[in-house]
């Protein structure tokens, strides 16, 4: 007799359990409950946009100082007045910024084109194959054959370092090295500025592409790495030409040939 009830206990309880489970599983479970600490900034979030707040293309809203208070529908209009009158707005945006004008842009430097080289009518005495430098106007003239001669826009030397005679071409070299003399790097290092004693031949080397010697004189006929400077008086005494204009006129003539600087 024990033992059937034990037995018949057993199964009223493994009975109810599936039964328990199942009541807990759909209950009503308690509301969770969070700290102000936690729920300020969620709360934050989750305002509304003032009625009347403008909102750019792509639905950001537009704040301003002082912000814009909600208002009723009647008063949008004015609302919007205020906005675009106050200057502190600022819209959100991801449009490209408007380019500035023309006149504001910084301008390229560059060469007049006058200096650039052309064929030109020549009647002076000089024999065809003889370079004349014009210090005075910036030109260099290879005299040809037919009274016609090759013009080049040059710079010569700035105020103190001009000068003028007759020499020949006694060395020609292509990419050259430069060695500033003593006294100009001297010169430039009391005014703060520090230029080396050798510096090998390039296109950061300030003699340029070509370099036609003058005689045995410190003077040059070279090319620059700075064509703005063609047509001013700029150098220590050398003449400068574009890359392009002294490497032609390396081409043209030979060691040898007479150069008048005027």
């Amino acid at each position: 007799m024990r033992t059937a009830l034990l037995l018949l206990t057993s199964c009223l309880v493994v009975a109810s359990v599936p039964g328990a489970i199942a009541s807990e599983r759909y209950a009503t479970r308690p509301p969770v409950v969070m700290s102000p600490d936690l729920t300020a900034p969620w709360v934050m979030q989750l305002r509304q946009r003032p009625v009347g707040s403008p909102v750019n293309p792509r639905g950001y809203v537009v704040f301003s100082d002082p912000p814009v208070r909600a208002v009723k529908q009647r008063d949008r209009r004015a609302v919007r007045r205020d906005v675009d009158a106050n200057p502190a707005v600022r819209e959100v945006s991801f449009q490209r910024p408007e380019q500035p004008a023309a006149d504001t842009q910084p301008k390229r430097r560059g060469m007049d084109p006058k200096f650039l080289p052309q064929t030109v009518a020549y009647d002076g005495p000089e024999k065809p194959g003889t370079i004349v430098i014009d210090t005075s106007q910036r030109f260099l003239y290879l005299v040809e054959a037919s009274g016609t001669a090759q013009r080049y826009g040059v710079g010569v030397g700035k105020e103190g370092f001009g000068w003028s005679g007759t020499n020949a071409i006694s060395r020609k070299a292509e990419w050259p090295d430069w060695n500033p003399p003593a006294q100009m790097i001297e010169r430039e290092r009391l005014k703060g500025r520090i230029i080396p004693a050798h510096m090998e031949g390039g296109v950061a080397n300030p003699l340029g592409a070509r370099a036609l010697y003058l005689g045995s004189t410190l003077y040059r006929i070279h090319g620059t790495n700075a064509p703005w400077t063609i047509g001013h008086s700029v150098s220590s005494g050398c003449i400068r030409m574009r890359n392009e204009d002294v490497t032609d006129l390396y081409e043209r003539v030979n060691v040898g040939t007479k150069v008048i600087v005027r």
